[in-house]
């Protein structure tokens, strides 16, 4: 957590799962994980109202929290367990594959801490310091090196006291645990047992992960293996930015979706079917390129832009994987524009064609979504700028309920790392849309009034 003088750490936990309820289990990755093995963690904000006391807090909640998550952890235990990453090949010369494991007596740090800030501030959708929110997320904590692997935290959680205003839930993955769908399933197992005071409710929704490794293609394993360097294997990095810069949340309601649905067809009839996510991307994509040509920023007419979203393979995979399956399971997906069209008059209607067509060459592959997966990533050896997308509308992340209520305000931290943006369904309707956003001052006013702008012509 970083130290910041608003923000007191009341406690700090080990949460395990109830004894003897694992034993040692392990977990080999897949090709699909150690896409992620190199990249920044995955940092979630929850606000929830909460009117009342901090010994309230203290007495009620924090004992039912950490009894709630270690019933959980039993369920999903490689929330609890660790990455081991073997950096150099063995005396064969063969490159071990990485694996979660759990051993007895492993656990998660859970952090209690209570924030002067304002609550009501944090939790709105106005420009905010993005600074203000890294003390409210937790850090993985340290790599361990041994003589032959590297053994990498993979969880952690901090829940953060506002008094007689609300409750934060920061919550920190290392990126190759899982995929926003594994994050889902975890969020609602551990809310329903926290609501129910135990997991028999849970377990009667017959949503329990499947850690069998249904993927198996041991020469994907081993090709992107051979291409990802764990001679030195990273620290997670600090959520450290400039003071200039501000998040926000915009919201395309499904009123907005259908009005640039309209205007995309209207002017590429000959599409046979446009969606909701690729329009509000197109339209996103289109409006940041429209602010930073506002700003002054000057583009050759040549150079490119690049919009990357991860496409879920579940169901799309032959067999299909069942929906609780345990890990990552998204195949990269990009489209590449020109930026003086982008930034163009039809930018956002050209960006939904491309988005749409890069989605659709994938996924109605007829040899199969997996075709191509060695060619996956040569998109991002191209020279472009690339914004890429967390979150996905399809899960409704505002539904998480520990038992105080629905979720208040759900923010993507992590964007800040790159520069990304986050698309998930709204806290008013889930076929409404929210868009967060971490730019500069100046660029997220600009990217404000053309967002706002486009949407009343």
């Amino acid at each position: 957590m970083a130290s910041d003088p608003n923000v007191t750490v009341l406690e700090h936990s080990q949460i395990s799962p109830p004894p003897a309820t694992i034993g040692h289990r392990s977990l080999p990755i897949t090709f699909f994980d150690t896409t992620w093995l190199l990249f920044p963690p995955v940092h979630h904000i929850f606000f929830y109202e909460f009117p009342h006391s901090k010994s309230h807090f203290m007495e009620t909640i924090v004992p039912n929290l950490k009894h709630s998550l270690s019933l959980t952890l039993q369920h999903f235990f490689p929330f609890v367990g660790n990455l081991i990453v073997f950096p150099n090949p063995n005396n064969s010369g063969v490159i071990r594959k990485p694996e979660i494991q759990y051993v007895e007596g492993d656990s998660v740090t859970l952090t209690i801490a209570e924030c002067d800030l304002d609550f009501d501030d944090l939790s709105g959708n106005h420009l905010r310091k993005c600074e203000n929110f890294y003390p409210l997320v937790p850090p993985l904590g340290n790599a361990v090196k041994a003589s032959d692997s590297v053994s990498i935290p993979l969880f952690s959680v901090q829940v953060t006291f506002f008094q007689d205003a609300g409750i934060a839930i920061g919550m920190t993955n290392h990126h190759s645990l899982g995929d926003a769908s594994t994050r889902f399933g975890f969020l609602k197992a551990w809310s329903s047992i926290a609501t129910s005071g135990g997991d028999e409710s849970f377990l009667a929704t017959g949503s329990q992960p499947i850690y069998e490794r249904l993927i198996d293609f041991p020469k994907l394993d081993e090709n992107k293996l051979s291409k990802t360097n764990l001679d030195t294997f990273y620290q997670p990095p600090a959520l450290i930015c400039s003071s200039d810069k501000v998040r926000a949340t915009f919201v395309l309601t499904r009123t907005n979706i259908s009005q640039l649905k309209k205007r995309v067809l209207t002017q590429q009839p000959e599409l046979e079917y446009i969606s909701s996510f690729t329009v509000t991307c197109g339209y996103i994509w289109s409006c940041i390129a429209k602010a930073r040509v506002k700003m002054g920023e000057k583009k050759g007419e040549d150079e490119l832009e690049q919009f990357i979203l991860t496409v879920d393979c579940r169901s799309r995979l032959d067999p299909p994987v069942p929906a609780t399956y345990f890990g990552n399971c998204g195949a990269p997906c990009i489209a590449t524009i020109k930026n003086t069209v982008l930034a163009g008059e039809n930018g956002s209607v050209i960006a939904a064609k491309f988005i749409g067509e890069a989605i659709s060459k994938m996924v109605k592959n007829k040899d199969g979504i997996l075709k191509d997966v060695e060619r996956w990533h040569d998109g991002f050896k191209i020279p472009a700028r690339k914004i890429g997308v967390a979150g996905t509308p399809k899960l409704d992340f505002y539904g998480i309920d520990f038992g105080w209520g629905k979720v208040k305000k759900y923010e993507v931290v992590s964007i800040d790392y790159n520069g990304s943006v986050s698309i998930n369904a709204s806290k008013e309707s889930t076929q409404d849309v929210e868009i967060g956003l971490c730019f500069s001052s100046v660029e997220m006013e600009a990217f404000a009034n053309i967002f706002n702008g486009g949407l009343e012509n």
